[in-house]
């Protein structure tokens, strides 16, 4: 699990962060962890990360490839708010058995098992892709990719790491808008699969494109779909796709 951790301190950290992410800070006071979204003014996805409280400060977890960026954001928007951002050197481990002390839960799903912090524990056998895709939970870098996806679309609402009465943050207006007055048409779901494609694969019917194949695991597969379209056997490379068992819907 290739993690990074950005250090958020100084005077109320979580009010800095409250008008920049998709998720309201204040649950850390209860929850001790929060999933959210970093977003562009257009209300496309940037970064997903962790916020862990820890004392004062919080913690921001982070995909490995996504911290420059994500730190060079949180940066700009600092301005003259008194915070620290350091990036630190810190393990984050996670797993599905019995939590060690410390431990916090995953707050998407109870399945999602729990993560620890400035702890190194070996991996547990775990298998990651086969829970993410049972339960529709997109990935950095596989599924959601940055300045292209919209969160509720990835099932953020879903995961626990959205709020839609927290008040405004940056791309909130967009997503409000899509969460309030529109019906998702597209989005990922886990679907049935026979066969395997690479990700990427283009999913057809009738030669007319209907979304794109990502994760797969077993006979399961996260895949991105035009829902009117999705009906009945469809084709994507050699692998046949049957409707989705869940529509991960925002």
């Amino acid at each position: 699990m290739d993690r990074a951790i950005i250090r958020v301190s100084g005077e109320d950290p979580a009010k800095f962060l409250q008008g920049l992410v998709s998720n309201d800070t204040r649950k850390l006071a209860s929850d001790g962890i929060v999933y959210a979204a970093m977003l562009t003014p257009q209300g496309k996805y940037l970064a997903d990360f962790f916020l862990v409280a820890e004392g004062p400060d919080i913690l921001v977890d982070v995909a490995t490839p996504l911290v420059d960026d994500l730190f060079k954001r949180l940066s700009m928007y600092k301005l003259r708010a008194p915070v620290t951002l350091a990036r630190e050197d810190m393990p984050v481990s996670r797993g599905t058995g019995p939590a060690p002390a410390g431990a916090l839960r995953d707050p998407r799903h109870p399945d999602l098992g729990w993560r620890a912090y400035g702890v190194a524990l070996p991996e547990d056998g775990t298998d990651w892709d086969a829970l993410r895709v049972a339960h529709c939970v997109s990935e950095t870098g596989i599924e959601l990719q940055p300045n292209d996806t919209f969160i509720l679309e990835a099932g953020f609402a879903r995961l626990n790491g959205v709020d839609f009465r927290k008040g405004c943050y940056v791309g909130q207006e967009v997503t409000a808008r899509m969460h309030h007055k529109t019906e998702l048409r597209k989005g990922f779901a886990t679907v049935r699969l026979s066969g395997q494609a690479p990700v990427g694969t283009t999913i057809e019917t009738d030669g007319k494109p209907v979304g794109t194949l990502f994760t797969q695991s077993g006979n399961l597969a996260i895949a991105y779909l035009r829902f009117d379209r999705a009906e009945g056997a469809m084709q994507a490379g050699n692998a046949t796709v049957y409707p989705p068992s869940v529509v991960a819907s925002g």
